[in-house]
């Protein structure tokens, strides 16, 4: 599935696992996140991190009618007031995704997967 733009130049289709790594890449870019976590992953309570090549099973696009939803599954640090955390995740991403690629997101859902302790 992808996104089909229409502009005064022609027409652009911009991939659904393009919109999930530009997601993805801001999401990690926020204090207070660890990685992201495949949503398929959750086995014994533990959930594996995902590398940047790999942000695409972290992050599910759901295009309805017009609106562009996006789910992401985040790993946090320990320490950190997580809802703050999922709110500036949802910010950076509404943010980036309008920037670099144009797109306006109607909502940016949060599932976190998990929480770690990172030593410094």
């Amino acid at each position: 599935m992808s996104v089909d733009l229409s502009t005064k130049f022609g027409h652009i289709t911009i991939s659904n696992e393009v919109i999930s790594t530009v997601a993805g890449g801001a999401a990690v870019e926020c204090y207070g996140i660890v990685g992201m976590a495949s949503k398929n992953q959750l086995r014994d309570g533990i959930a594996e991190m995902l590398r940047r090549e790999n942000f695409l099973r972290g992050v599910v696009v759901r295009q309805e009618e017009e609106k562009l939803h996006i789910d992401m599954y985040i790993i946090v640090s320990y320490g950190t007031k997580i809802s703050e955390v999922a709110h500036n995740v949802q910010s950076q991403v509404k943010y980036t995704l309008n920037k670099t690629v144009g797109l306006s997101v109607s909502s940016v859902n949060i599932f976190i997967q998990g929480v770690r302790v990172i030593s410094e």
